[in-house]
């Protein structure tokens, strides 16, 4: 090996154990649930966010998308 090649240097490999695994997934699954909770909630005209209809316009869309009659 020559001076001028660089030296490779591989990654150690990830131990991802089961309980890991199902903990982030059980993490992932919870902030999920509670994003379209957030989506599904605020129904403009009986908005939890107060007289304003900021919230329901950011979200207008994506209640479409998932099936959220809105209007």
């Amino acid at each position: 090996m020559s001076s001028s090649e660089p030296a490779k240097v591989r990654a150690p490999a990830l131990e991802l154990s089961a309980v890991k695994a199902a903990l982030w997934l059980s993490l992932t699954a919870v902030l999920a649930l509670m994003v379209l909770y957030f989506v599904g909630v605020d129904q403009g005209a009986t908005s939890v966010f107060g007289n304003n209809t900021y919230v329901h316009e950011f979200v207008h869309d994506a209640r479409h998308l998932l099936g959220f009659p809105c209007h």
